[in-house]
Order: C-alpha cells, then structure tokens, then sequence
C-alpha cells in the first residue's frame, strides 16, 4: 500500500483546504514530519486512518468529539480525500463526517448525515465512481489492505509509546495487544465452546445420575420392608461409583421381594380351601331354608283358598245372568229409542198448532198443506210490484245525485271565474322576478371577481405592517447579536494569546521525573518554566472559544433572520400596492395603518353586496318553477270552466225523463202493496203465514210416523225377554251390567282358578315335603362361617397381590436402571474426553505442563515469530549487543506464554526489557514495532506497505545511536518503502531533508512541504 496525496477540509485543526504530497515526500525514502505542540501533527495520521476506515485512531474517536474544525466558517464542510495504491490499483476515497449546516430554508442548523465516495482511477478512461455505500466502501478497503483499523493503527501509524509500554508490560497487557493484533479470537471460541461443551456434558451426565437416583428412590418406595435389607448407595450425582451401587442395591431387593411373594402365595391357596368349605355349607343351609319356607307357605295360601270359595260361587252366578240379559239389550235400546222420538214428535206438533190461527187449531195435514199453496202461488204475482219498488227507490237516488253534481259544478264555475279575473296581474309579477334574479346573478360574479383581489390586499396590508414591527426588531437583535459576537472574539483571541506566552509553563506542569519530555523527548529536567501571575489554562480558552462560536452562531442566525423578514416585507408591500378593480376600493399602496381600516370596509362593504345579490340570484329555479305552475294551472282552470258547463246542459234532459219513469211506476205500486205500506211488507207477511202452515203439517206427520214405530218396539221387546228366560222386560234390564263389570267379575273368578292350580302342584313337591318333615335351618350361622373364609381370603388375595405387584415393580425398576446405567456409559466417555480437552486447552491440565491457554499458545507462537524479527533490526541500532527472545517460562504463580526478554552479548545473560534504559526502550520498541508490520503484513496475506509513520521517541537518543536507527530505517528504501518521522527533535530537521511542516497559525493550522532546500506551501 503506497500513500500519494491527501487533502484535508475543515479537519481537526485545520480551518482551511491543505494537502499533503505523500509522492513528493517519499521519493528521498525518508521524510520528517513536525511542528509546535497542537499545530495538528497526529491530526495528518488521523485523517489518513479516517480516509481508510470511516474513523480516527484510539480515544480520539470516544463519543461526543468532533472531527470538524472549529476555524472553519459554517458553510466550508468537512471532508478527507485520500488517494492510494493498494492491491495494484489507484483509488481515491472521499470521506465527510456527520456535521451540522445552516438549513436552506429559515434560520439555524441541521444536521447533514455522513457521506463516503470510493473511485478508481483507469490509465485510459480516467476516474470512475465503485460506490457511494459506507458498508461498501469500508469492505472494499479492507480487503484490499487485509488490516483492521487497531491493526492499520500498530503498523502503519507505529506509536511509540504503546510498544515501550509493551515491552515493559506483564504477559496480560501483552496477550491484549497481541491478540487485537492478530485477531486470536478464534481461539479464544475454541476455548470457550470446549469449555461450554465441558460443563454441557457434565449437566448431561449429571442429569443422567439423577435420573438413576430418582430411580433408586422410586425402588425403595416399591421395594417396601425389603429395602430395609440392604444400605441405600450414599454415592452423589456425577461420582462414578454411584450407578454400580444402585444396581447391587436393586439387586438385593428384588430377592426380598421374591421370597415375601412364595409365602404369600401358600397363605392365600390354604385361604382359597377353607372359603370353599363354608361356602357349600352356606348354600346347603340356605337351601333347606328356602324349602321349608316355601312349604309353609303353600299350606297358608290352600287355607285361604277354601276361604274364599263362597264368593267365588257368586260371581259365577252374576256373571252368567248378566251374559243372559245382554241378550234383551238389543231390543230395549231400541224401545227406548222409538220412546223418545215420539215425545219428541208430540212436543213438535203441539207448539206448530199453538201458531195458528183457532179456526185451524184441528185441522189436518192435508187442509194445512192446501192453505200453504195458495199463500205461495199469491207470492209468486208479487214478483213484477217488488221490482217496480226498487226502480222507484233508484230513480230517487239518480235524481240525488244528479243535484250534487249540478251544485258541484256550479262551484266550480263560480271558483274559475274569479281565479282567471287576476291571471293577467300574477303573470306580470312572475315574469319580473325572473329577471330581477336574473340580474342579481349578474352581479354577484361581477362582485365575486372583485372580493377576492380586495381580500387578499387586505392581508397583505396586515402582514406588511406586523413585518415592518418585526424588522425593526430583528434589526435591533442583530445589532446586539454583532456587538455580543465581537466582544466574544476579541476576549477568546486576548486569552489564546496569554495562553500561548505561558505554555511554556503548563507544559512543564506535566513533567515528571524520569519520564521523557513530550517536546524534546529528555527524561532530564534541569529547569522547568515557572506559571506567571494571571496564567491561562486551556479550560479557560476553551471556555472562552465555546462562548465566542455561541456568539458567532447567534449572529449567523440573527443575519439570516434579518434578511427573510425583509424579503418577506418586501413581498407584502408589493401585494398590497397591487391595483384594484373596483373604483370604490381603495387603490393607494404603502400606507399607514389607516389603509388597512379603509381595506377592511370595503371588503365589507363588498362581502355584503355579494351575499345579498347571491341570494336574490339562488331565488331564479323557484320563479321559474313558480311561472310553469300558474301557467298549468290556468290552463286547467280553463277546461274545468268548459266541462262543468257541458254536464249542467245534459243535467236537464236526464232529469226529465226519469220525472215521466217515476209516475207511471207509482200507479202500479198502489195496486201491489194494498193495505201494506209497501210490497216487500206484504210480501213478508204472505211468506210467514205459508211458513207457519207448512211447519204445522210437517209436525203433524211426524208425530203420527213416532206412534207407529213405538208400537212396534214394545212387542219386539217382549218377545225377547220371554226367550231369554226373564218374566217382564223389566226383570231383563235389572240384570244388565256393563263390558267393564263383566270383566271384573271373570278376572276374579280366573284368578281364584290359576291360585288353585298353582296351591295343587306346589303341595305335590316331593323335596319340599322331605324338608318339611327336617329339623328347622340355622342359615344366620353358616353366613357368619362363610363371612369369615372370605375375609381371610380377601386378605390373603390381597397380600398376594401386594407381593405380586411390588416384585414386578421393582423388576420394571430394575430393568430400567440398567437401562440408564448403559446409556450413561457413552455420556460419561464423552465427559470425560471433552473435559480433558477443555482442561489442556484451558491450561487448568496436568497434561499442560506450562498451564498455557490455547490463545496464549498461539500469541506466544506469533510472539516469538515478531521477536525474531524485531532482532535483525536491534542488532544493528545496538551495535550487535542486544537481541529480543521470546520466554514461555512463569513468573510466580501465574500462566507462563507471553514473556520477552532481551539478551545482552557484552554480559552474556538475559534479562527483562524493563530494565533498558529511555534510549535503549525507544530502539527496542521501534525494532519491536517494525518487527511486528512485518509480521502483521504477513499474516493479512502478504499486503506491501510502502509507507509508515514513526510518532515520536527520537529525543532519548545519543547522536551516535540516533545515526544507527537513522540507517536501519534508510535501509526500508531497499524495499521500495517510504517511512514518515513525527518528532520534535531539531536535530532531525538537519538530518532528513524531506520534511513536511505543520504550522500553527490564528484562523488554523496549515502544512508546509520542505525538499532539499526548497519550499513549498
């Protein structure tokens, strides 16, 4: 990786655009870089490490620190452009960091996010952009470089302190830089994921102890009286004897539980024979029971029987004259059926004749039929007088209706005519409201279009005179805002310069004994300056520098307030002189606040107008409407008129002629109706006299027809009952019972038969009378004996039971120990190799003799590999006297790995570095450092690095030391690198004539190139 130019913008101390030529300066191979303490040396190495890698070395990238420069003015932004060779190709990267702006839009800042550019430059096509993308940017780069940015920082941007301090560091501090170094934290997971896979497998066999444990537990809970046999094992989980206890413990208790099994098992067979016994000898008791019982208890019901033998003959004989009787039920029914029908028919015949008249009272059916034809032929002539009545009736309610029609008419002449006398009048009146809405529509655009311009010169006379108020305000703040801002500089340049004319003093406030000088890099300090009265430290300037860029900021905000307001002022000025249309308005422009009063009425006088002609112009839909309503209805009105007067001229020929119907039908109605008053009343008479004689002689028959079939009843129903064996029909109807006392009485008498039967073939028994003939059964004592067999038996089946289930319990238990005892022999072979493995890798081993951590091991390797390397340079800035070895031994009671001795060849004996002297440390560490570029180089895949950077150290030097460190890295030419100095020492600056100035000056640091006499800026 070749550096060839950077350009920094508003960068750290720089205010202004420098650039620095990297080609130019490397050509003589070596080239110094210096300046005053904080003109912005470091800065340079910043701002390449943020050209690279998007970020500055170390501490100086904690939060809350800004890269951009406080001498540059707000609108310069910060950026870093740097242009390199790496990987055979010609980049350019373009950074600029998150930094505020001032908005494009009103007063005050934003915040503009982070930018990064990436291009490549083509021999034929020039520049051309890769990417945009900071993720982009920064993988492209680090893969071309193979560095991280810790490791760009130890190799390419060498700091001396740091090595000086990892020489005299323990092997901790060491294994910390090299393992950032080196990036070992693969390792470091290999350790780790041993160690998880150690504890991972020791839970699993844990687990597994324990399950074997609870297995041992649940043993003993089956086992019962039989684990009492043996000791429980007292191993715990992860011990390895345990599960070999467990399964010699089970073992014994298995054989316990078999024996207690055998003897339950000959006490519940000994139970089993007894329990027979007394159960055959229960049923054989209760047996005999049972058969005397039942013997005894048929001679009770054979004793009832005879009992009820009497009844039993009487209801056969009730039941057998009732069978009888329902013999005579045919013909009484129908005795008594024709009886009825004929006091019927005798009730019906006597009230018919109460109706009519006495002369009639005897008469026959023959005379009453007679007399009810002739009412009815008399009926029949009436026919033609009813319907001449009902003309007469319509004729009347024709004529009705023909007066209301000629009365409705007649009003309806008489309305038309009034309505159509004022016709002439509402039609004037509708015509002018249509165009007087017509012409208010008219206006009201005209006025529409003189609103809007009137409106808006009255806000812009608003506005205008509350910007005017504003400016004159603004302009008083930005006044004070300068004032505030000027006195602010002149304090902060005042402090800076007391500052700077002490700083000789508080940079000797920093010295200590024995540690070098950060200036002249001396560990001597013989006269340190002294702080005058009134000294200014740097929090005080920084104070006064921050109020200043508040001031600053505060006045840039007050200007830029300043110029919108007028802007704006401008513009409503403008508006508000714009012409106006309407001569009433006012036209004048840039007035006082009287213009805006006049504005305002004659907006308002406007806004008036325009709603009152708006609503005259909404009325035109409704006149209109309005005009085809009248015009519809005095048409209507019209032929209303004409067809009433039609219907009053035909009114009078139909009145006439029904008057001439009317009278010839009252001439013949006189005739009909007789002494009635009218026909239908003499009709209604004739037709209930011809009812009243045709309801008598229909009576009369029927009461003669219900005599005739009683007398044949009575002898039907006398005959019967002399067949069946009955003197009088009445005799036969006392005998009469009902289906449902016929039945009861069968019921009864079959249910004495069935007990008889039933007594009979129990009596024949042979069995229960050999029973009978025994002494009497002692059921009670047998069940007690048999209650007691089955009690010892349920015991003894329970027992047995008990035995059984427990002994194959723990045979289930006991196969399942075993199972977990053989699947815990491959977890604990596992354990047992991953924890070897964890503990060597871990150093914890005895198999590690050194007790080295896998990181420390490889660090330790990589160590030795630099420590070699670092030794063909010291040998040559020592004079051959010294050479750095790498030491893996311990040092009291911690790890051994990471030590570094140096050996002196004028004594022959090795010692540790921290005993070097400040010169000898300072070439130790610049050895140490270049041994270990190489070796980072190396390892990040063989990437050249063209250029480094040497900060400081070169004052602990003697001239003749200093011209062999100087050599050793003249002799980097021959590897085509070019290697960058950063000191104060002014020796140098005779010595290296390359030489890149930085210059510490009031408004930013700036950087000045020095080449073999000349000079250029």
């Amino acid at each position: 990786m070749r550096l060839h130019k950077l350009t920094l913008t508003a960068f750290g101390p720089f205010g202004a655009t420098q650039e620095v030529d990297f080609d130019a300066l490397s050509a003589a191979g070596i080239f110094l870089l210096h300046g005053p303490t904080g003109a912005g040396k470091t800065s340079v190495l910043d701002a390449v490490c943020y050209g690279l890698y998007g970020a500055v070395p170390g501490a100086r990238q904690s939060p809350g620190t800004s890269l951009r420069s406080d001498h540059a003015p707000v609108d310069r932004p910060t950026e870093v452009c740097l242009e390199l060779t790496v990987g055979g190709r010609r980049l350019e990267v373009t950074r600029r960091p998150a930094q505020p702006r001032p908005k494009k839009r009103g007063g005050g800042f934003t915040t503009e996010k982070a930018q990064s550019w990436l291009r490549e430059h083509d021999p034929e096509h020039g520049w051309k952009a890769l990417s945009r993308s900071h993720q982009e940017i920064g993988e492209e780069i680090g893969g071309l470089i193979g560095m991280s940015r810790d490791q760009f920082c130890q190799v390419v941007l060498l700091p001396q302190g740091d090595f000086a301090r990892f020489l005299r560091a323990d092997a901790e501090a060491r294994g910390k830089l090299l393992g950032r170094l080196f990036d070992t934290r693969r390792f470091a997971a290999v350790e780790e994921r041993l160690a998880d896979l150690r504890r991972a497998a020791e839970a699993r066999v844990r687990a597994a102890d324990g399950q074997i444990l609870a297995l041992a537990q649940r043993i003993a809970q089956a086992a019962g009286p039989a684990a009492d046999e043996a000791a429980p094992p007292e191993e715990r989980p992860g011990e390895p004897g345990l599960a070999e206890g467990v399964l010699q413990w089970a073992a014994v208790a298995r054989c316990g539980a078999r024996e207690r099994l055998d003897i339950a098992q000959c006490v519940l067979a000994a139970a089993e024979g007894r329990n027979a016994s007394a159960r055959h000898a229960f049923e054989a008791e209760r047996e005999l029971a049972r058969l005397q019982q039942r013997y005894e208890e048929t001679r009770r019901r054979a004793a009832g029987l005879e009992e009820r033998r009497a009844e039993r003959d009487r209801c056969h004989e009730q039941l057998s004259r009732a069978r009888k009787a329902d013999l005579v039920a045919p013909a009484l029914g129908l005795w008594e059926e024709s009886e009825r029908a004929h006091r019927t028919a005798v009730a019906a015949c006597e009230r018919s004749r109460a109706g009519l008249p006495p002369e009639l009272a005897e008469a026959g059916s023959g005379q009453l039929a007679g007399l009810e034809r002739g009412l009815r032929a008399e009926l029949g002539a009436l026919d033609a007088a009813r319907r001449a009545e009902r003309r007469s009736r319509e004729i009347d309610a024709e004529r009705a209706g023909l007066e209301r029609q000629s009365r409705s008419d007649d009003d309806t002449i008489h309305e038309a005519a009034q309505w159509l006398a004022g016709w002439d009048a509402t039609h004037r009146s509708l015509r002018d409201r249509i165009e007087r809405a017509q012409d208010a529509a008219t206006r009201a655009e005209q006025l529409a279009g003189r609103l809007a311009p009137a409106r808006r010169r009255l806000e812009a006379a608003r506005r205008r005179d509350a910007l005017a108020a504003q400016e004159e305000t603004a302009a008083t703040a930005l006044t004070a805002a300068r004032e505030r801002a000027v006195e602010a500089h002149e304090e902060w340049l005042t402090l800076r310069e007391r500052r700077l004319r002490g700083i000789a003093a508080e940079l000797a406030g920093q010295l200590a004994d024995g540690v070098a000088c950060t200036v002249c890099g001396s560990a001597e300090h013989p006269a340190p300056a002294r702080a005058e009265d009134g000294h200014v430290d740097r929090a005080t300037e920084e104070a006064a520098l921050a109020v200043h860029q508040r001031a600053d900021r505060a006045r840039a905000q007050a200007e830029n307030e300043l110029v919108v307001l007028r802007e704006r002022l401008a513009a409503a000025r403008a508006e508000a002189a714009a012409p106006q249309d309407d001569a009433g308005a006012p036209g004048a422009a840039d007035r006082t606040a009287s213009d805006v009063e006049e504005l305002r009425s004659a907006v308002d006088r406007l806004t008036r107008e325009h709603a009152e002609a708006h609503r005259l112009a909404a009325g035109t839909h409704a006149a209109r409407e309005a005009l085809a309503v009248a015009e519809r209805e005095y048409a209507g009105r019209l032929d209303d008129r004409q067809q009433a007067e039609r219907r009053a001229a035909a009114r009078t020929s139909q009145r006439e002629a029904l008057d001439r119907e009317q009278r010839a039908l009252e001439a013949e109605l006189v005739k009909a109706r007789g002494a009635s008053a009218s026909v239908a009343e003499h009709a209604g008479l004739l037709e209930r006299r011809a009812v009243l004689l045709a309801d008598a002689a229909e009576a009369l028959r029927a009461e003669q027809d219900a005599a005739e079939r009683l007398k044949e009843a009575d002898g039907r129903l006398a005959d019967a009952a002399f067949r069946a064996g009955f003197d009088t029909p009445q005799a036969a109807a006392a005998k009469l019972l009902g289906d449902t006392a016929q039945r009861e009485l069968q019921h009864r008498i079959d249910a004495w038969q069935t007990e008889a039967a039933t007594v009979a073939d129990r009596l024949a028994e042979e069995d229960a009378r050999a029973a009978a003939g025994r002494p009497a059964a002692a059921p009670d004592a047998a069940q007690a004996a048999y209650d007691l067999s089955v009690q010892a038996l349920r015991d003894g089946a329970a027992a047995h039971a008990a035995a059984q289930e427990r002994s194959a319990e723990l045979g289930r238990l006991s196969r399942r120990a075993e199972e977990e005892v053989r699947a815990l022999g491959p977890l604990r072979q596992e354990y047992e190799r991953v924890a070897r493995l964890a503990g060597l890798t871990a150093g914890t081993s005895a198999d590690n003799e050194r007790k080295m951590r896998l990181e420390a091991y490889v660090l330790a390797a990589r160590l030795e590999q630099v420590a070699a390397a670092a030794t063909a340079r010291l040998q040559r800035m020592s004079s051959g006297r010294y050479t750095l070895v790498h030491s893996d031994g311990r040092s009291g009671s911690r790890r051994a790995g990471l030590g570094l001795h140096v050996v002196d060849s004028w004594t022959g004996r090795e010692r540790d570095t921290a005993t070097l002297s400040g010169g000898e440390t300072f070439f130790a560490s610049l050895a140490l450092a270049l041994g270990l570029a190489d070796v980072v180089t190396d390892e990040a895949g063989g990437v050249r690095l063209d250029t480094l950077f040497i900060d400081e150290g070169f004052g602990s030097l003697d001239d003749q030391t200093l011209d062999e460190v100087l050599d050793v890295l003249d002799s980097l030419r021959e590897r085509d690198r070019s290697v960058g100095i950063v000191s104060h020492v002014a020796d140098l600056r005779r010595r290296i004539p390359a030489q890149l100035e930085v210059v510490k000056e009031r408004y930013g640091s700036a950087v000045v190139h020095r080449a073999a006499g000349t000079l250029r800026g």
